[in-house]
């Protein structure tokens, strides 16, 4: 089910790129941001799910108020003209990271208990 999920997206994420005009220099940095905030809160969002306490209020919240602070706080650098925004991408970053290694590791293990479930039973039958 979620790799169809995955599909669909991908499918129109191609589809909605390839019509939408490009987004303008100034506006770049906003969108780069906001991805990664978004990014760093589905990672969040997957982490929970394999820990089984995923909220979906916590996970909206996370999502729009992760991009709505980095949006801010690039605003404000390009404002004050200092790169605020860098303390944002490391922070969201190393979270990301942190995240994906708890995935990681979570599947590694699942395999793995299952390889060596799989390789008891044959070994019991015989």
């Amino acid at each position: 089910m979620i790799f169809i999920a995955i599909l669909i997206g991908c499918i129109l994420g191609a589809i909605v790129g390839i019509n939408v005009p490009m987004v303008s220099y100034t506006m770049s940095g906003y969108l780069a941001i906001s991805i990664i905030a978004a990014l760093d809160s589905v990672f969040g969002g997957i982490t929970s799910v394999l820990k089984g306490n995923f909220d979906l209020k916590i996970f909206v919240t996370g999502f729009f108020g992760n991009a709505i602070l980095s949006i801010l706080l690039t605003y404000l650098g390009q404002k004050l003209d200092v790169d605020i925004y860098l303390a944002a991408i490391v922070v969201f970053v190393g979270r990301m990271f942190t995240n994906l290694a708890i995935i990681r590791r979570y599947y590694i293990d699942k395999w793995t208990k299952k390889d060596s479930n799989d390789l008891n039973k044959k070994f019991t039958k015989n």
